[in-house]
């Protein structure tokens, strides 16, 4: 648990429950080890081992619900914990020139090993102050359009592009509508299916139908193990087909949202495995799992002229949702 603050400290959800009692003693134990300057080893490596058999069971049983709800997680880490440790030199550019800077998106240039790049992350805040500040991630048609324009920059300037994609969905609001909510988050789809630079994705959390899609489109999409990615949120779902949101756990199973689902149906390219027990037990193992995954799909992607990689990114898209017909099942 690199970094983490202390157990009692933590807010856990009620799967993880055990986990925290088992650390909790261990806590306790090896404070008073050091306190008293004993050994209670004997004592302290059974729980330890209980605790790693508890994590290997309740995590291998995740419903879809669990995990959109670990996506989810409070002390999970987000872009700006991404930005200062898996960049380098992060330099950050505001504005969209025509309304406003969004807090939801933040946008700015960045070294990436050895790689100049520009970065686009949702931000959702750390602090309850800074939450209410991005909209808990939900960004309105200006913080599309500042990721438009950096974009664009990005592939005057011949730089990759990295995305970091955690998101509820779009701001629905009045005024995000009056000022061209769906409209931005078209242009950004339709621009970035041409846009002559390298493109890479990754699902880090939350990722919320067209507000997620919206600085989505790319030539490799990754996801971390526990993250979601899914055209509704379960509650949406469940309130559409049963009127009620009682029925999100059973939405999040017939949405096809988790990582491994979204694998098979050939949405995301890979899954990268977040520590055991969620990425936000050890922060800085996830980070460089991360760093390391970017560095190599921009490796890969630097492989291909510039037209090759449009027209296989283009394939790519076009080829999602698409099935064989059987004439002889029909009717």
């Amino acid at each position: 648990m690199d970094g983490a603050e202390e157990i009692k400290d933590r807010e856990w959800l009620d799967f993880e429950r055990p986990i925290a009692e088992l650390e909790q003693k261990i806590q306790e134990l090896e404070k008073l080890a050091k306190s008293q300057s004993i050994n209670l080893e004997v004592e302290v490596g059974p729980l330890k081992n209980l605790r790693d058999k508890l994590l290997k069971r309740i995590f291998s049983e995740l419903t879809p619900w669990d995990k959109v709800r670990l996506a989810r997680h409070p002390a999970r880490p987000v872009t700006s914990f991404y930005l200062e440790s898996v960049f380098e030199g992060f330099l950050e550019l505001h504005g969209d020139r025509l309304y406003g800077d969004d807090k939801a998106i933040v946008t700015g240039f960045a070294r990436l090993g050895k790689e100049q790049v520009l970065v686009v992350g949702q931000k959702k805040g750390r602090t309850t102050a800074e939450r209410v500040a991005c909209f808990w991630g939900c960004a309105h048609p200006e913080g599309y359009r500042k990721a438009l324009q950096k974009m664009k920059l990005a592939e005057k300037f011949g730089r990759p592009v990295i995305t970091m994609i955690n998101t509820p969905g779009a701001y629905p609001g009045v005024g995000a509508e009056e000022r061209g909510q769906a409209s931005a988050i078209a242009r950004n789809i339709l621009e970035m299916t041409a846009l002559k630079v390298p493109i890479v994705s990754v699902v880090i959390g939350e990722g919320g139908s067209g507000g997620a899609l919206g600085i989505g489109v790319a030539d490799r999409l990754l996801i971390l193990e526990h993250a979601y990615y899914s055209v509704i949120s379960p509650e949406g779902c469940a309130a559409i087909l049963w009127k009620e949101g009682d029925h999100r756990a059973e939405a999040a199973a017939a949405l096809k949202l988790t990582a491994t689902d979204l694998k098979k149906l050939g949405i995301v390219d890979e899954i990268l495995e977040e520590p055991a027990g969620g990425a936000h037990r050890s922060p800085e193992t996830m980070a460089g799992t991360l760093k390391e995954a970017l560095i190599r799909s921009l490796a890969h992607l630097k492989r291909y002229p510039i037209d090759e990689l449009l027209e296989r990114r283009y394939r790519k898209y076009r080829s999602i949702g698409s099935f064989d017909w059987a004439p002889e099942a029909a009717g």
